[in-house]
């Protein structure tokens, strides 16, 4: 059969004896994992099985200790990964993620130790390889992170690799198409470049909008006459999606181009644009990471908190979209809140007061967790440890509650409110074990109370900040597993979440508030952003996304098809511009010594921005009518 000779074809078990290949021939599964899959994860239990790539590119993953995933390998056809457990019995050391669609032999792990057993050499072909290549990699990451303040923060954007950032699926044409018919797709897509491609839908050339200009509009030719065969350029530059951004963006420079196709072993699989690339660079974010590294004390990191403002004012008059600008001030607020995390720990440990020797992670929650943090946001935050025994629980209790509460007053001081909810670590209901969560999390999901489900809609938007950041990509899959169990929950999490409609009446009428200190206002924020982020967490977690940031959850709920891309454009529209509306907002306020808020005065603005208020509430109302409709038939 297919699948005997094409094991067979594969290093080791071409050398294999005839039985002993027979027997794993005849315990092989094929399985068949789309693209962008996750088929496990740094820290999941072993699957019982070692993955043999038949057909496609797995990318190997770690997770920094902010809980970035890094990608530091690729494993193709012929090659295997998932090993390290198979004689260990041990969780998995990294993850797992396909870059394309990607055929796999699963052979289970009896079966291999059984021959294993019967042919020692195969053993040995299995130990060589488990060989920390992995762990090597990982060293050389953390490594980096210890270097000196900028040096580090510089290697941030410059350690990610083109799959992490290109723009896939990928717009394609036909060469025959028209140069009409390119102008319409370059239009209707908003992009810049197109890949041309042959009746068999490989990549033959590249046209961009300057060809067009060039070819076809400055010497008036019928677009309907030339086609893009004759427009393009042939045989485009291509990179691979392993390569760094930095090798990506010297190359692009030295060879005056700015669209780059990422191509493995022939497959077209994304676009990256240099716009991409400096885009996920910011020099005045960087410079100041540096200087908050440098901070010696908590009064410090108050006085770089409160230049925020102007780093926000100066990103945004650079022409940065909303939220650009709201990633690059969340990695700011990460750290302040990572340094002020160290300070605190350090404060313990100079008082004598020893930290246990537990894993443990540092999460912080809602807009930080999201990385859309604006200029005015509080505490949410709360601590996972492993599942060490009952009888460590007040060991670990004296050291972590002070610091718990050593943390959200120092926070506090720099320009973190307290939360009103009190969703702080000091809060014992935000600190636990991995199996305490995993009950909280259960007990949520399986009696949807009001209060659990607003605690839900906080807790659900968290990311690592310090400490160990797999306890969290664990946590994320206990919740996962909770939304699969209790298919119910998320019609209660609509229900709660959506009770109230964007604040738009008959005629395109703004509805204000009648009284109060904001009469005569809206709040961007409570009208319209909070439904756009609860509306696409709802999707993230029925599909289970783990992307973090509501757009990034938004591309990859497009690409798997959940949301059309004309609606998912309207969505990111809508998000853009509210988030664009109201950092301005706090800009404004805090420059007049006041409190950031994100209630306007819609009057205020000029007509334009009066449609695209209007034209952003209109697409709010468009989603939360489809999440009624989609979460509502889980109960009919």
């Amino acid at each position: 059969m297919a699948a005997s000779r094409a094991l067979r074809d594969f290093e080791p078990f071409c050398h294999l004896q005839p039985e002993h290949l027979t027997r794993l021939e005849e315990a092989a599964i094929i399985r068949k994992f789309p693209a962008h899959f996750h088929v496990f994860n740094q820290n999941d239990p072993f699957t019982g099985y070692l993955y043999l790539i038949r057909e496609g590119t797995v990318e190997i993953t770690l997770l920094t200790t902010g809980g970035e995933e890094l990608v530091v390998d690729y494993r193709r056809e012929g090659q295997h990964f998932g090993c390290t457990p198979i004689f260990s019995g041990e969780a998995y050391t990294g993850g797992a993620r396909t870059a394309r669609e990607t055929e796999c032999f699963l052979l289970p792990q009896q079966v291999i130790i059984a021959v294993c057993d019967a042919e020692p050499q195969l053993r040995q072909y299995f130990n060589n390889a488990i060989v920390a290549r992995v762990r090597h990699l990982y060293a050389d990451i953390v490594a980096s992170h210890s270097q000196k303040a900028l040096g580090r923060l510089e290697a941030y954007p410059f350690q990610k690799r083109l799959s992490e950032i290109m723009t896939a699926p990928v717009i394609t044409c036909n060469e025959n198409a028209s140069a009409r018919d390119v102008a319409r797709q370059m239009h209707d897509h908003h992009i810049r470049s197109l890949v041309i491609t042959d009746a068999d839908g490989a990549m033959v050339g590249l046209v961009t909008c300057r060809d067009l200009i060039s070819r076809v509009l400055s010497q008036s030719v019928d677009a309907e006459q030339i086609s893009a065969r004759t427009l393009m350029s042939h045989k485009p530059l291509a990179l691979p999606p392993s390569t760094y951004m930095y090798e990506a963006m010297a190359f692009m420079i030295g060879h005056r181009i700015k669209h780059l196709p990422v191509v493995e072993a022939g497959h077209l699989l994304g676009m990256v644009t240099m716009t991409d690339l400096v885009r996920h660079r910011s020099q005045k974010a960087l410079l100041m990471l540096g200087r908050i590294e440098e901070a010696q004390d908590l009064a410090s990191l108050r006085e770089l908190h409160d230049t925020l403002v102007q780093v926000a004012d100066s990103l945004l008059s650079e022409t940065r979209s909303a939220p650009e600008v709201m990633e690059t001030l969340s990695y700011i607020h990460h750290g302040l809140i990572r340094r002020c995390f160290d300070l605190c720990r350090q404060q313990l440990a100079a008082e004598g007061l020893q930290e246990p020797d537990i894993r443990y992670c540092f999460l912080i929650m809602g807009s930080g967790g999201r990385r859309e943090m604006l200029l005015g946001p509080d505490q949410d935050n709360g601590f996972i440890y492993e599942d060490f025994p009952d009888e460590r629980q007040a060991e670990v209790d004296a050291y972590f509650i002070p610091l718990a509460q050593r943390i959200t007053q120092a926070l506090d001081f720099i320009g973190y409110p307290l939360c009103e909810g009190d969703v702080m670590v000091s809060n014992a209901a935000w600190r636990g074990r991995l199996h305490d969560w995993r009950q909280r999390i259960a007990d949520w999901a399986a009696n949807p109370e009001p209060h659990k489900v607003r605690y839900s809609s906080i807790f659900f938007d968290f990311t690592p900040l310090a400490g160990d950041a797999s306890l969290a990509h664990s946590l994320q899959s206990i919740v996962f597993q909770a939304v699969r169990e209790h298919p119910g929950f998320l019609y209660h999490v609509m229900q709660l979440n959506l009770t109230h409609r964007v604040p738009l009446g008959l005629w395109g009428r703004f509805i204000t508030e009648k009284s109060g200190p904001n009469a005569g206002s809206l709040s961007l924020k409570k009208g319209g952003l909070i439904y756009i982020v609860d509306c696409v967490r709802m999707f993230a977690l029925e599909h289970e996304v783990r992307a973090l940031t509501t757009l990034e959850r938004l591309k990859a709920l497009t690409r798997d098809q959940v949301f059309s891309a004309d609606t998912a454009e309207h969505i990111r529209v809508a998000f853009e511009a509210l988030s664009f509306l109201r950092l301005r907002n706090e800009i404004s306020l805090l420059r007049e010594g006041e409190k950031p808020s994100s209630t306007i005065d819609p009057t205020s603005l000029s007509r334009t921005e009066q449609d695209l208020l209007r034209s952003a509430f209109q697409a709010v109302s468009k989603l939360q009518n489809a999440t009624r409709s989609h979460f509502g038939k889980g109960l009919s």
